[in-house]
């Protein structure tokens, strides 16, 4: 079989997909909606042993998680050094004999994110190759510094060369119901990122029920998102299915209503190949094949990458590799 490269592994290919531009606040849809707990935990509970991939179509979707994840390191230990090896990382994710016995030709990952002051060594270290950096913002994680400081950040990161900017919201304002202060909040942070994207990290774990998630999702759209993403990794609960499966809907809705598409980017805790099968099932049942893209899909890991390289030999050798064998980022 010829060599193959997987349709959109670069995630600049995706540029013709138009960006969100919004709306106007519609007070009435954002709290109309409500949220079905138990109904939404019933359906999640059901999706990984319904949706099971096996062999070669593992295998496949396998190689599609790696060109959706957010390489990342947001650690207070980062060094240039490790942010030139993770993106070196990113560049050949997997081994080369192991894509050439997948009869695979070159992928990446599709991003690179870590923290401002990395950003030069990331842009540098991923000239040439297509990978955008995106950068945490606006106060990462808690963003509760000024919001004057928040907004200088933005652009700070974007002069720096930062593509993508993950921007964290104000949670009070989900909390109290102050709808127009994070559609404002929003609409603010939108605009500093000018020609970059814009992921609005949510904290889903901090903000009480799903209720909230579906509302918080919706009202981040409205003002110009485009992405929603579930944490920045740092709070005691991350990434869930329930709370995915919220986002998606609304991301669904959204589209219907507007005709623009939102992307969604699930963070923190998510670190088994398994886990990521689920994930990419959840999306092509609730949204269809065009959100399986980086354009639109992104995980945000670390150690994801490793445990796919692992399942990948094991599909290609019929035997585990040790972890050491793998090269860290």
């Amino acid at each position: 079989m010829e060599s193959q490269t997987l349709e959109h592994t670069n995630p600049l290919a995706l540029a013709q997909e138009p960006r969100n531009p919004g709306m106007a606040l519609d007070l009435d849809w954002v709290t109309s909606l409500q949220a079905n707990t138990s109904a939404i935990e019933r359906r999640c509970a059901t999706l990984p042993a319904r949706r099971s991939v096996k062999k070669d179509y593992q295998a496949a979707w396998l190689l599609k998680a790696i060109t959706c994840i957010d390489l990342t390191t947001l650690s207070g230990d980062d060094t240039d050094d490790r942010v030139r090896r993770l993106c070196a990382k990113a560049r050949q994710p997997l081994r080369p004999d192991l894509l050439q016995a997948l009869n695979m030709g070159p992928i990446t990952t599709g991003a690179i994110c870590v923290y401002h002051d990395m950003i030069p060594a990331a842009v540098t270290a991923l000239e040439g190759s297509g990978i955008p950096v995106a950068a945490v913002s606006t106060g990462f994680p808690a963003g509760l510094s000024p919001f004057h400081l928040r907004l200088a950040e933005i652009s700070e990161s974007v002069k720096a060369g930062a593509r993508e900017i993950d921007i964290v919201i104000s949670r009070r304002h989900v909390l109290s119901g102050n709808w127009q202060a994070l559609y404002d909040e929003m609409q603010a942070f939108r605009m500093a990122c000018g020609e970059a994207h814009v992921k609005a990290i949510l904290a889903t774990g901090e903000l009480g029920s799903l209720r909230n998630v579906a509302r918080a999702s919706l009202i981040c759209m409205m003002a110009g998102a485009d992405f929603i993403k579930t944490s920045t990794g740092k709070e005691s609960v991350n990434a869930t299915l329930p709370v995915s499966l919220v986002m998606i809907r609304a991301i669904r809705d959204y589209y219907h209503r507007t005709g623009f598409r939102v992307g969604y980017k699930p963070a923190g805790g998510i670190s088994k190949a398994k886990d990521a099968l689920v994930y990419l099932s959840l999306i092509k049942e609730e949204l269809g094949n065009h959100w399986l893209q980086p354009g639109l899909f992104r995980f945000g890991a670390s150690s994801l990458l490793n445990d796919i390289e692992r399942q990948l030999e094991h599909h290609v050798t019929g035997a585990y590799s040790a972890d050491y064998r793998h090269a860290l980022a």
